[in-house]
């Protein structure tokens, strides 16, 4: 049977393959979203050393949001996600941004890597990540080439939370990444801070308690550059949001700064 297809005016392509593309334009609905977030303390220095400049970072608290997204148009079903960000402020002539830095973020599906990748420069990579409740545990896991880099683990519900509390330490409502695309011959491209803001953004339950987070060393996943030192508090929540466009914060092209 031969189907029908209309190609796109290649004018008018935001991805390829030009008559599939990999992932679909802006505006994404992130619905039935079920997140376990496990915060901890680690050296000032250590994020400071994956925060780039003029972006300036803040405080000691790394913020690892394991993510299942159940319900994404144009995405899939119960696609999973680890974005691990840290507190940074950015100040430029349009005024003063703070939020969250990604240095490390993590996805099982190469739809949710390219769209975050190109579209806003997250630094995605392949992994098998799960999000399970066991028993009177919340339990995270992100395994990257064989290897289980990173586990967390929180009391089930122990305590009613808020949006506000699961905010106070890294404000992940805005995202801020570093943006690197070359030109064929390898000349600079893209190369920006981003900032994009979660819209629409509906939190349907919110719980806090102990957790714990564990980190297991691996070259190409180097999350053991940020080591837990003490343990903070963990969340696990429900939300559904829109994901839509941000902003360029910097261009390192046009400012001189490369």
């Amino acid at each position: 049977m031969n189907y029908l297809l209309e190609i796109p005016d290649p004018a008018l392509a935001h991805s390829i393959p030009l008559d599939n593309p990999l992932h679909g334009p802006p505006p994404a609905r992130f619905k039935d979203g079920e997140v376990l977030v496990v915060q901890y303390q680690t050296s000032p220095d250590a994020i400071a050393a994956l925060v780039p400049s003029p972006l300036q970072p803040v405080g000691d608290v790394v913020m690892v949001q394991i993510a299942r997204w159940g319900d994404v148009a144009g995405l899939g079903r119960n696609t999973h996600e680890v974005n691990v960000m840290v507190a940074a402020r950015y100040s430029g002539p349009s005024g003063e941004v703070s939020g969250s830095y990604s240095p490390y973020f993590f996805v099982d599906s190469d739809r949710a890597m390219a769209g975050g990748r190109e579209f806003h420069g997250q630094p995605k990579r392949i992994a098998e990540i799960t999000v399970q409740t066991i028993g009177d545990l919340h339990v995270g896991r992100v395994r990257h080439n064989g290897i289980d880099i990173f586990t967390g683990t929180m009391q089930y519900k122990a305590s009613p939370s808020s949006p506000e509390r699961l905010r106070s330490r890294v404000d992940l409502v805005t995202n801020i990444n570093f943006k690197v695309i070359n030109h064929i011959d390898g000349r600079p491209a893209i190369k920006q801070l981003t900032a994009r803001d979660l819209n629409d953004f509906t939190v349907r339950e919110c719980w806090e308690g102990p957790c714990t987070a564990e980190i297991r060393p691996s070259a190409t996943a180097p999350l053991y550059r940020l080591p837990a030192l003490t343990f903070l508090e963990g969340f696990y929540w429900r939300t559904d949001f829109r994901l839509v466009g941000g902003t360029v914060l910097h261009d390192y092209l046009t400012s001189g700064l490369t």
